[in-house]
């Protein structure tokens, strides 16, 4: 019997006009883009819909990234389509919980947007830096950061795309070296900050003390965590598990790897574009991702699972 994850993009998907089709079309969608507005005191029909210097600031990203990805969901659902597990990547782990059950959709984006604060603030500006290096085994690139002790591998994205973090000189070094080493390209990120390395640790803590004011729920299905690519049952775990994943690296493609172990076969990625199924193609070209993005996909996707 088939098994359906739902899948959610991190930062860095966003763009102007997501979920606007849905807002329009769906009414549970529409409480979802409302309630965020009047819990976060934002505008986020402007901050999601229209084009605006805001949306690509980590304080406001994570908080319009989850909205819209939770508001899409709702009419997926509405739908039809259910998953049997969910994950997320980075901050779009909040909306695989919330999907799963575990938060309540607000408190979802609530904690993402001081998620995003937090995270942004943490590193002084120009201290600490990303770098995606491409063509190379995540073994090799390990093995060449022994030698770069503030430099650590911040996201396991799929087979010859690994992101490394880490203070600003010594990633800029280790990119250098990881060329000498054989790697076909290293590129610097445009981000504000060493996302999912040590140097945030203070962030996750001051994330912990948000978390301890959260209500979780039973999950209603598992969840796939960043922190470990394993899956949650159990929530008790996730407050610790959100904790260090602000701090930890993401291992995405051990994640879906596990997933397909499970008996996962049919993958639905909820959110604006389409990052997670180019990351599927080099994992596991075997497994095809459904796209929904703007409200037409949806038809298509029901379609395409049902075998219509």
């Amino acid at each position: 019997m088939s098994k359906i994850a739902f899948i959610y993009p991190g930062q860095g998907a966003q763009k102007a006009g997501m979920g606007a089709d849905f807002y329009e079309k769906c009414a549970a969608a529409r409480e979802i883009f409302e309630g965020a507005s009047e819990a976060l005191d934002l505008d986020m029909k402007s901050l999601c819909f229209e084009a605006n210097d805001k949306l690509d600031l980590t304080e406001y990203t994570q908080a319009a990234m989850v909205t819209a990805c939770l508001a899409m969901t709702k009419a997926v659902e509405e739908a039809g389509l259910k998953p049997d597990i969910t994950a997320g990547l980075s901050l779009g782990e909040y909306a695989a919980i919330a999907a799963a059950g575990g938060m309540d959709d607000m408190d979802a984006v609530r904690l993402v947007r001081r998620r995003g604060i937090l995270m942004q603030n943490a590193v002084p500006a120009g201290e600490g830096a990303m770098c995606a290096v491409m063509a190379m085994d995540a073994d090799k690139i390990e093995e060449v950061l022994k030698e770069f002790p503030d430099v650590g591998i911040a996201n396991y994205n799929c087979p010859g795309q690994i992101v490394i973090t880490g203070r600003t000189e010594g990633v800029k070094d280790a990119a250098v070296k990881l060329k000498e080493a054989g790697a076909r390209r290293t590129m610097m990120l445009n981000v504000s900050g060493p996302f999912h390395s040590p140097m945030l640790a203070s962030a996750g803590e001051e994330l912990a003390k948000e978390l301890e004011h959260t209500n979780l729920h039973p999950l209603s299905i598992p969840y796939m965590t960043n922190v470990t690519a394993q899956k949650v049952e159990d929530i008790e775990k996730t407050k610790d598990l959100l904790v260090r994943q602000v701090s930890s690296p993401v291992r995405w493609m051990q994640s879906m790897e596990a997933m397909i172990a499970d008996g996962v076969d049919q993958f639905v990625e909820i959110g604006p574009g389409k990052t997670l199924a180019g990351f599927m193609k080099k994992i596991n070209s075997e497994y095809k991702v459904c796209n929904i993005s703007v409200w037409e996909d949806i038809e298509k996707a029901v379609a395409a699972l049902k075998g219509e």
